[in-house]
């Protein structure tokens, strides 16, 4: 009927800013009351949303941040598909990163600071680690269908990716994961030389001649 596919868009626009609200809320209570002793039911309260609503997003508590994870992952492979097409593939990939990852104003800086509290908590809650690995794994399809567009190999064409591309996006993935859970580790701000995007800069030039795109 016309117009179904707009409602459906904007129904599923709807869901995802609720995600968002309620992980960023998540992220919050995390950070400031500590994740043991967040409760869901109270990540719904903060949240303005009922308990049953939050059941509806999210299983546990702890996934209920994974939003704040695929939305990083989300802006870096957006960045990655607008960079300057006469750019290479590794060039595309730092330029994303320099983007994606600096500090540039009090948002990103403070969803930066976000993922580093998260990350730390991580290390000792393996359900929340859990939740971070699940994130990085789902980043790689993400790169990958940005990378595509950029050589080709796959997307509406009815072609797999190539394995060399799919490798591609798992090594840059790692690498930035590397970087931003290097930088979580220290008390770095999220500028600077030794800030993520810093951090996952050099983890991909120590990358070399890896074959980015399939000859």
């Amino acid at each position: 009927m016309p117009g179904s596919s707009t409602t459906e868009t904007l129904t599923e626009r709807r869901k995802a800013a609720t995600r968002l609200d309620i992980a960023r809320t998540a992220a919050a209570l995390f950070v400031g009351d500590g994740l043991r002793a967040t409760r869901a039911e109270d990540i719904a309260r903060a949240a303005g949303v009922a308990p049953r609503t939050f059941y509806r997003y999210f299983a546990t508590k702890e996934e209920a941040v994974a939003p704040l994870f695929a939305a990083g992952a989300q802006q870096w492979a957006e960045a990655v598909r607008d960079a300057p097409a006469a750019l290479s593939v590794p060039e595309a990939l730092r330029h994303a990163v320099a983007r994606s990852l600096t500090a540039d104003d009090a948002a990103n800086v403070e969803s930066l600071e976000w993922v580093r509290s998260l990350l730390r908590m991580a290390a000792e809650s393996p359900a929340l680690q859990a939740v971070w690995g699940t994130a990085c794994h789902a980043s790689e399809a993400t790169l990958l269908a940005a990378l595509e567009e950029r050589v080709g190999g796959g997307g509406d064409t009815g072609v797999p990716p190539s394995l060399a591309l799919r490798l591609a996006a798992g090594v840059a993935c790692t690498a930035i994961r590397v970087g931003v859970e290097t930088w979580a580790t220290s008390d770095a701000p999220a500028g600077g030389e030794l800030g993520p995007a810093a951090l996952a800069a050099r983890c991909l030039a120590s990358l070399g001649d890896f074959p980015w795109a399939p000859a």
